[in-house]
């Protein structure tokens, strides 16, 4: 993996003529950016712009980074369903990048990115007979296959239950260390566990929320992370009601 860079969004988004968004939102490389805002304000557009498709609007502005260079092919994705191919293995949904590319996959480093989480031992069955769990641990096997040094997600473990959601997002910080990661999610909790930075947007701006001092992945029963979860639900709540 190259060196990820920071990244740095500026400009305002129209859906036919109207601002869904303006905003100014900086991504520090190499670390967790957590970003929240009430449904519809346009948290997945961000995503789909840095992505570079399509919206259903007009953007005005520029998404740059730190090292100069394009986005092109440095920004894996992961998406709240896990997008399994239900008539392909494990192993393959996780080398699918590469097979569409035209490109021999490299199974062995498929084997060990399934190891590394948990999912040794199935690698050669089909998603159907893996649990939401497991399949959303294929999902970021996937995503880390394709190596780059920016990964986008887009509340990939929301749909999880409470305990499978906390040891997928402990795994995910692990297996992401060093990257440029943009959360989109609407959990105060997760955003308090996980980012080295929490980004509030509305239709008018994206501004920073003040996170502990200690660094993630932190343990909500910390009283400082109860602090800020408490504190960004009621000001989340007072946003959208």
């Amino acid at each position: 993996m190259t060196s990820p860079p920071g990244i740095t969004f500026v400009g305002t988004h129209r859906i036919g003529g109207a601002i869904l968004f303006a905003a100014n939102l900086h991504l520090p490389a190499g670390q967790w950016t957590c970003l929240l805002g009430r449904s519809g304000v346009g948290k997945s557009t961000i995503l789909r712009l840095i992505l570079g498709l399509e919206t259903g609007g007009e953007f005005t502005g520029s998404i740059t980074t730190t090292d100069k260079s394009t986005l092109t092919d440095r920004i894996s994705y992961m998406a709240q369903s896990d997008l399994l191919l239900p008539w392909l293995s494990v192993r393959d949904n996780v080398c699918i990048g590469a097979r569409l590319r035209g490109e021999a996959p490299n199974l062995n480093r498929a084997d060990h990115l399934l190891t590394q989480v948990g999912l040794a031992g199935v690698a050669g069955m089909k998603p159907g007979m893996l649990s939401g769990g497991m399949r959303q641990r294929a999902a970021l096997a996937r995503t880390l296959f394709e190596d780059r040094p920016i990964v986008l997600l887009d509340e990939p473990f929301s749909a999880l239950d409470a305990g499978t959601r906390a040891d997928m997002q402990e795994l995910a910080v692990k297996v992401l260390t060093g990257r440029t990661v943009l959360l989109v999610t609407h959990d105060p909790a997760e955003a308090t566990r996980l980012a080295h930075q929490i980004v509030i947007m509305s239709a008018q701006d994206a501004r920073m929320w003040p996170v502990p001092d200690t660094p993630p992945i932190r343990a909500i029963s910390d009283p400082l992370s109860m602090d800020c979860q408490t504190r960004l639900l009621s000001h989340l709540r007072m946003e959208t009601a």
